[in-house]
């Protein structure tokens, strides 16, 4: 791809810098649904574990962190830049005491295990 840089080059530029700025307050993500437990997996290229806050509580998981960069003249900016957030409510609640997270290769990866599910429980009556 060839790029040509025009006199009026630098609006442009800010533009998109300006709408990035936007896209990156929202962090993309995939869930599976692995039977015991939810797979969420995220794009998070750049960022390690102390960037990012994971929060887990009942059905919600919530992920926010900060995409950082030098500062300079860029001729070109489209990479992700400034805070982001993104809370989801699954449908079963999680056991967060068992929730583990990695980062590899730039991809975060959640383990979520679904809390136990509440069972019957059976009481004997007695009588005098």
């Amino acid at each position: 791809m060839t790029f040509y840089i025009a006199p009026y080059a630098p609006r442009v530029i800010r533009h998109m810098a300006a709408r990035n700025v936007e896209s990156a307050r929202s962090l993309a993500l995939d869930i599976r649904d692995e039977g015991d437990a939810y797979l969420l997996s995220a794009l998070v290229p750049g960022l390690k574990s102390e960037d990012l806050t994971i929060q887990v509580l009942e059905d919600t998981v919530s992920v926010e962190g900060e995409y950082r960069r030098e500062d300079g003249e860029f001729l070109l900016s489209e990479l992700p830049v400034g805070p982001f957030r993104r809370a989801l409510r699954l449908p079963v609640a999680l056991d967060a005491d068992k929730a583990e997270a990695k980062i590899e290769d730039g991809v975060l990866t959640l383990r979520l295990p679904k809390s136990e599910s509440p069972r019957p429980k059976t009481i004997k009556v007695s009588y005098n």
